[in-house]
């Protein structure tokens, strides 16, 4: 019989929270909603500014990047979800390919992990295999950060920049103006296809609005996030299992995470050797405590995460 009890959820800091009134008025004006992606963007600050150590920024960029992926395969006229794109990406096995739905959520989660401190312009360009020249061009400073971000994305569609890639770039173009350390797929999140074949003005109230749409999103998944996290962390120092330590920063930075793979033979990212069978009862003992969830809801092949 298993005795685990689940660990109740502890304290932690309090985190900025999305006010109601940011999305109570849908006004299309450029100046209200500008004002209004503002006043998101401060809020999500605290979230993905870089200075909250308890905040799973890895972890909730790797979440962004899935959904970033789900709206870019809509955007694609496909049909995969979050479910496909997972099992496509975290069950792949050493010489398989992946598909269009697990291609989508590598690229978005690539530049997600992109640092953007020093030459990161021409790390890009090459990350993205779009000419140089699209990028490396400075932003106008006058302008706010979602503004630069919709010159940057209109001016590389009108490059013939794929859409995806065209996003990818806007998206950093955000996140470097906002000064954080790495980039949150905001705008690859919430834009729709027709919102890019939008011009000047029209290209910037659909950028703010993306942006007030999913700065709300990431404000309530970070939260939801750092309190899981927070409660992982409380059960670490009690897991006895050889190298608990190296699959608890796993689960802290990667979306889902398989036994099969991701923890075993070898856990990912590290040297530590786990058995498939340990990396299984460790799973199931951290499911048990209440600190990880399975995600699949199948008896075989499940994915784990926070």
């Amino acid at each position: 019989m298993n005795n685990e009890q689940p660990i109740p959820y502890h304290d932690i800091p309090d985190l900025a929270r999305m006010p109601g009134w940011v999305t109570r008025d849908l006004a299309e004006d450029v100046e209200t909603v500008a004002f209004r992606s503002g006043a998101a963007l401060a809020v999500l600050q605290e979230h993905l500014g870089g200075y909250r150590d308890d905040v799973p920024q890895d972890l909730v960029r790797d979440r962004l990047a899935l959904e970033a992926a789900e709206a870019g395969l809509v955007r694609a006229g496909r049909s995969e979800r979050a479910a496909e794109i997972r099992d496509e990406v975290h069950l792949q096995r050493a010489g398989e390919s992946l598909g269009p739905a697990g291609t989508m959520f590598r690229g978005w989660r690539r530049v997600a992990r992109l640092s953007l401190k020093g030459i990161w312009r021409a790390r890009l360009a090459e990350t993205l295999a779009v000419a140089e020249a699209l990028i490396l061009t400075e932003p106008d400073p006058a302008r706010s950060p979602v503004e630069q971000a919709a010159l940057r994305l209109e001016a590389a569609l009108a490059g013939e920049v794929a859409a995806e890639a065209a996003l990818m770039l806007a998206d950093c173009e955000l996140s470097k103006a906002l000064g954080w350390p790495f980039p949150a797929p905001l705008l690859g999140r919430a834009l729709r296809r027709a919102d890019l074949r939008k011009e000047g003005v029209e290209m910037s109230v659909a950028c703010h609005r993306a942006v007030v749409q999913s700065a709300v999103r990431s404000v309530a998944l970070s939260g939801d996030l750092t309190r899981r996290a927070v409660r992982l962390r409380a059960v670490a120092p009690k897991l006895r299992a050889k190298g608990a330590g190296e699959a608890v920063r796993l689960f802290l930075s990667e979306d889902a995470v398989t036994p099969s793979v991701a923890l075993s033979p070898v856990i990912r990212g590290s040297k530590v050797a786990m058995t498939g069978r340990s990396a299984r009862r460790l799973c199931d003992r951290l499911v048990a405590l209440g600190v990880v969830q399975e995600l699949t809801g199948r008896e075989a092949f499940r994915l784990y995460g926070l």
